[in-house]
């Protein structure tokens, strides 16, 4: 996998600092979701969104998906794609009936719930810290989504969704530590992109409005450039040069706050309210992803790594920031 390059003299601090540039950009990135999906629908909102960012990323990394036009990188690409459309289909379904916060909040329980995906298809147990990290994912979004007195059958849709949404992210990134080892990561992203941008302008042709000319305001357009610019292309080319200078460990906390900066934003910009409740479960959730996080520092057994020497991820060992690496 080749990174964009970078002076020599780039100081450490400095790629930890790309990270959390990109994890401030997607936390924006909640709040200008939330300003086009009242526009457009969530598939044609996701099909235009992912289609242009498609395109970008095709020229920029030119060289890269060229030399990977072969057949399994395109069935990956196609299956890491429709997993993926289908988390963020579902997340910006339940984003439309819930604060850009709680929706935030709420997607990032996927780190959580990545241990227990994979127990599922590799018959592998989580750890104490995995199932301590539930239980307080658990209480947190009890917290976030339920009033006093209610049974989890009362959460609200948006939130449901938003949970449902999660779940298809803990897939995805088990499917990415299936297709992504070997391969070149970039191309790989460029892949998935067009297949999500297919995706949703298929689903949205077929069982969606289709978008007037008139819907495509100055105000919506800004959006969608922020979300194809800054949130998919600037972050992708942040995130991976910095990984490759990063600590998996560090990497990986450092993208949880991405839930922290979703709220920043939610309030400064979308002026949701924050109670004592919803902090309590913002708190307990983003607790439980540090925890779920931490068990990275456990006995590690050896990384492979690629064809560059770039380490590949195992899927507990470090599968935020495979997943990462292509999610976006």
């Amino acid at each position: 996998m080749k990174t964009p390059p970078v002076p020599r003299s780039f100081p450490a601090f400095g790629y930890k600092l790309l990270i959390v540039i990109a994890t401030i950009i997607w936390g924006a990135s909640f709040v200008y979701m939330k300003e086009a999906v009242k526009v457009l629908h969530p598939a044609w909102l996701l099909g235009i969104r992912f289609s242009a960012t498609a395109v970008l990323l095709g020229i920029i990394f030119f060289k890269a998906v060229r030399s990977s036009l072969n057949r399994p990188a395109l069935v990956a690409g196609i299956v890491l794609g429709i997993a993926d459309f289908l988390a963020f289909w579902v997340q910006t379904t339940g984003l439309a009936y819930t604060t850009p916060g709680k929706n935030a909040f709420l997607t990032a329980t996927y780190c959580v719930i990545v241990p227990f995906v994979y127990w599922l298809v590799a018959a592998r147990k989580p750890t104490a810290k995995n199932l301590v990290a539930a239980i307080m994912c658990v209480a947190g979004v009890a917290f976030v989504s339920l009033g006093s007195g209610d049974s989890f059958t009362n959460i609200g849709f948006g939130d449901a969704m938003s949970l449902l949404g999660a779940v298809f992210f803990a897939v995805h990134i088990v499917l990415v530590a299936r297709f992504a080892p070997g391969r070149n990561i970039l191309a790989l992203t460029v892949f998935q992109f067009a297949t999500e941008g297919l995706c949703g302008l298929l689903l949205g042709a077929v069982s969606e409005p289709w978008p007037t000319l008139g819907s495509f305001t100055p105000h919506l357009l800004f959006n969608l450039a922020y979300l194809v610019v800054f949130a998919s292309c600037v972050s992708v080319v942040f995130q991976n040069v910095a990984l490759a200078h990063v600590s998996p460990n560090q990497g990986a906390l450092l993208l949880s706050l991405e839930s922290v900066f979703g709220v920043v934003f939610s309030v400064a910009m979308y002026g949701e309210e924050l109670t004592v409740r919803l902090l309590v479960g913002f708190a307990l959730i983003f607790g439980a992803i540090l925890v779920s996080e931490l068990t990275l520092k456990r006995k590690r057994r050896s990384i492979p790594t690629d064809s560059e020497g770039h380490p590949v991820a195992d899927l507990l060992d470090n599968d935020p920031l495979v997943a990462e690496e292509v999610r976006r």
